[in-house]
């Protein structure tokens, strides 16, 4: 979650007009923009601080309009969208990616570890006449933005919190506490450690109140990696639960194919041998020095001979 510099907007009994708010999709499922409709009463009072320019999925339709903040869902996954991102940045004082598609590709963007081209070709007869770009990219990839909200969806509450600072002429707070933090406040027995799930918890940053673990389901990150995830560490865990390589590695890419973390993850990460197996017991001979191997074989060879 990127925090910005400065407030945009003067505090709102300074203008003389209320503030403009735009809500873009892009390539999306939609489910953000869900998110802020079933604000319910919470909306209609957003809607009596903010001038509404654009809202497609509230009936509000005008792609061109000038705003002060425009929220953006979805990732870039077509020429179209590459243009039009460059449009919505140049007419808005700050831009607000929403969601995990927005802010890290999301799920569509495991193509980009894939043959995209291959995968069209294999669903449509007549592939040329899809408009798809080679991967799907977050928002942040393309321009500037002053905030991103993960997600998946985005939280209602976490939004509605950020507009409301932004009017009030304040910084918004951006969230850093992990999962793990929401379970223990709220007495949850931690999945990891009583059922060895692979749960993204303790690296995944809060927004959604725990609501996978609280149903006894493990984490699968929606919310991206919060601040200094040991991303590395917590593979290497999952690997010693029994996951090959290759499931861990798409335990992380599943909603954040996108984070910086997870991609390191996925070109340097490979897991070390646990203690006690066979790969272990060879890595360990590697590293034994020509003395202690022939003390060691002398050793084994005494106590054979004892026998």
């Amino acid at each position: 979650m990127t925090s910005p510099p400065k407030s945009p907007l003067q505090p709102v009994d300074s203008l003389d007009r209320r503030p403009r708010l735009a809500v873009h999709k892009l390539s999306s499922c939609d489910g953000c923009q869900l998110a802020l409709l079933n604000a319910g009463a919470s909306l209609l009072r957003l809607a009596e601080r903010f001038d509404i320019v654009h809202f497609a999925e509230a009936g509000i339709i005008d792609v061109d309009a000038e705003a002060d903040i425009a929220l953006v869902e979805g990732s870039v996954s077509t020429a179209e969208e590459a243009e039009r991102i460059q449009t919505i940045r140049a007419r808005s004082r700050w831009l607000m990616p929403i969601g995990a598609c927005a802010t890290a590709g999301g799920p569509q963007a495991l193509k980009n570890l894939a043959n995209a081209e291959a995968w069209i070709a294999s669903s449509y007869p007549e592939p040329q006449h899809i408009d798809a770009r080679p991967t799907a990219d977050a928002v942040a990839a393309h321009v500037h933005v002053e905030l991103e909200l993960p997600g998946c969806p985005v939280s209602t509450p976490q939004v509605l919190a950020a507009l409301a600072s932004l009017l009030a002429g304040a910084t918004p707070l951006a969230e850093q506490d992990k999962i793990c933090l929401d379970c223990k406040r709220r007495g949850q027995v931690c999945v990891l450690v009583t059922q060895d799930a692979p749960c993204l918890g303790p690296i995944t940053v809060t927004g959604c109140g725990a609501l996978c673990p609280s149903l006894g389901r493990a984490c699968y990150g929606c919310y991206g990696p919060a601040e200094n995830p040991e991303v590395a560490t917590l593979a290497q865990r999952f690997a010693e639960l029994g996951l090959d390589a290759e499931a861990v590695k798409r335990r992380f890419l599943f909603q954040q194919s996108g984070a910086a973390p997870f991609q390191q993850l996925l070109r340097e990460w490979h897991p070390k041998p646990r203690a006690g197996s066979a790969t272990a017991s060879v890595d360990q001979g590697s590293s034994m020095t020509s003395e202690d191997r022939d003390h060691s074989m002398i050793s084994a060879s005494g106590e054979d001979e004892d026998d």
